[in-house]
């Protein structure tokens, strides 16, 4: 297992493409397409030139995690696109940790002083995840910033970094 930032790989991204689609629509009956979502056809642009990053996780050269920082300005930024198969998920692999502490260290290295996410209400999985990594819940009205997402009466989480 490696986990590796983005590189313009159509095979990669044919791949990613196949995980966010398992995991938003197979797995927890989002339905959410993916025009709703083409930031993920411009991982280049919209995330790395901009000062934040894409990482994808690789088992045997096949994609089957990733997560995203998507910069909003020099103090904020935005988890986004984080995604496992189930069979990466706790013990043994922990891939959620092995990527989200990717994503962690690029911030902090990065400076940047708050990290917020969107997540569907049903996905209670991922909120024991967040929750567990120190995030706390917020109300629309104390979230304070202004992203692009598929809300799916999506629960708003916020940490702050030290």
């Amino acid at each position: 297992m490696k986990i590796i930032p983005y590189q313009n790989n159509p095979h990669h991204l044919a791949q990613l493409v196949d995980l966010i689609n398992y995991c938003q629509n197979i797995e927890a009956k989002l339905a959410i397409k993916m025009a709703e979502q083409d930031d993920v056809f411009q991982i280049p642009t919209y995330y790395q030139q901009t000062g934040g990053n894409f990482w994808i996780a690789l088992d045997q050269n096949q994609v089957v995690g990733s997560i995203a920082l998507l910069p909003i300005d020099n103090q904020t930024a935005v988890l986004k696109k984080f995604f496992t198969y189930p069979k990466f998920r706790g013990n043994p692999v922990h891939l959620g940790s092995q990527l989200y502490h990717e994503l962690s260290e690029f911030a902090r290295k990065n400076k940047f002083e708050r990290i917020v996410l969107d997540t569907p209400e049903l996905e209670t999985r991922s909120h024991y995840f967040y929750e567990k990594h120190g995030f706390k819940q917020v109300t629309p009205a104390n979230f304070n910033v202004s992203y692009a997402y598929p809300d799916r009466n999506s629960r708003l989480y916020e940490l702050y970094l030290n």
